[in-house]
């Protein structure tokens, strides 16, 4: 017989998966500058193969999908 922790242990899973599969893949060769106009460091680039955007871009571009709104 299921219980409240066995329900909440689906749904954390649940939720899981769906955070996983809407993640971005980056693949392919970096850009060297954001469409932001930053450079793109090189530690950045190496660490996320094929990434287009500056760490500062991404970040604000994240919160901007979560529906945060900043001055």
């Amino acid at each position: 017989m299921a219980d409240d922790v066995d329900f909440a242990d689906e749904r954390i899973e649940k939720e899981l998966a769906s955070a996983l599969s809407a993640r971005i893949v980056y693949s392919g060769v970096s850009a060297l500058e954001c469409e932001c106009g930053e450079e793109i460091s090189e530690g950045r680039r190496l660490a996320v193969p094929g990434v287009r955007d500056c760490i500062t871009f991404a970040e604000h571009s994240a919160l901007r999908l979560r529906g945060v709104r900043r001055g």
